[in-house]
């Protein structure tokens, strides 16, 4: 297990989305910019917010939604997204380059 670190954080996320696997389902990260994020649920659910890069994580804050601070984990084949706790909330299956969900729009 590896806590990806900030400097990692920042290459594998800004001007990416994430689709993250919530056990057979898919969520959309897209962090549009340094600050800027948009996410779409598998249940159709949309967020925009702000979020910001930690030594150790992020921190996001979705305008009508929640807050809420994440951690990226490690482990040779994949990268999990864990939650405040440090439960396992999702698994990345892929990291898309741009928008191509069109989550900022």
């Amino acid at each position: 297990m590896t806590i990806l670190n900030r400097d990692t954080l920042a290459i594998i996320m800004v001007g990416t989305t994430h689709v993250i696997d919530m056990g057979g389902k898919n969520a959309f990260i897209h962090y549009e910019t340094d600050d800027r994020a948009h996410m779409l649920l598998p249940d159709g659910t949309r967020f925009h917010g702000l979020w910001t890069l930690l030594d150790d994580g992020y921190r996001v804050e979705w305008k009508d939604g929640p807050a809420g601070a994440w951690k990226l984990d490690h482990t040779p084949g994949a990268i999990d997204y864990l939650d405040a706790t440090g439960a396992v909330r999702g698994r990345i299956a892929r990291i898309d380059f741009g928008d191509p969900q069109r989550l900022a729009a």
